[in-house]
């Protein structure tokens, strides 16, 4: 297994044409021998998280909408917070590097012992099998970038690929401007 990017951004490249992920940005939640785990972040949905989670509309960040976190159990919830007391201990909360960790959303915010600054909801997630990633990688269908403290929450979920991108420099910054086609340039 080559080194993990766990906490890392998986950006897809231009021509990752699978439509799970096409100019898709994901944050790589695990990644390990056995397999690896991240979220879409720049794929917003239309249902409003107080619709089917109301107790947790008032911190959620805005847009303030279930993102679609990728093809794998797409009726699962993943909560993913940003804790201002992240404690490793506490119920309903596992931390997974730095303030950010995931929630359980299946209870109230007022019971957790976690003072919740952000919260992002997705519905699935993108998984790969043991060597997968590491193979898409290998072939070239990912750039691996550090993730910036706000990419989670970010207020333009759209704008995220080319932004993530173009703040890379140099030839990524490049990638940022090509079109969704090679055909249409």
């Amino acid at each position: 297994m080559r080194e993990s990017v766990r906490g890392r951004l998986l950006v897809a490249t231009p021509t990752l044409y699978d439509p799970n992920f096409f100019r898709t940005v994901v944050l790589a939640l695990e990644h390990r021998d056995d397999g690896a785990l991240g979220v879409v972040l720049n794929r917003p949905s239309e249902t409003v998280v107080g619709e089917t989670l109301p107790d947790w509309s008032g911190v959620v960040t805005d847009p303030t909408v279930v993102f679609v976190g990728g093809p794998v159990s797409p009726d699962a919830a993943i909560g993913l917070a940003r804790a201002g007391n992240p404690d490793d201990d506490a119920d309903g909360w596992a931390p997974l590097f730095g303030h950010l960790g995931t929630i359980d959303l299946g209870r109230s915010p007022r019971d957790l012992r976690v003072e919740v600054q952000n919260l992002r909801v997705f519905a699935g997630y993108a998984g790969w099998s043991a060597g997968q990633l590491d193979g898409e990688l290998d072939s070239g269908g990912w750039f691996v970038v550090d993730a910036a403290p706000d990419d989670v929450y970010t207020s333009d979920p759209g704008g995220l690929w080319a932004s993530v991108l173009r703040r890379q420099g140099g030839k990524l910054a490049m990638f940022a401007a090509a079109p969704p086609h090679p055909s249409l340039n």
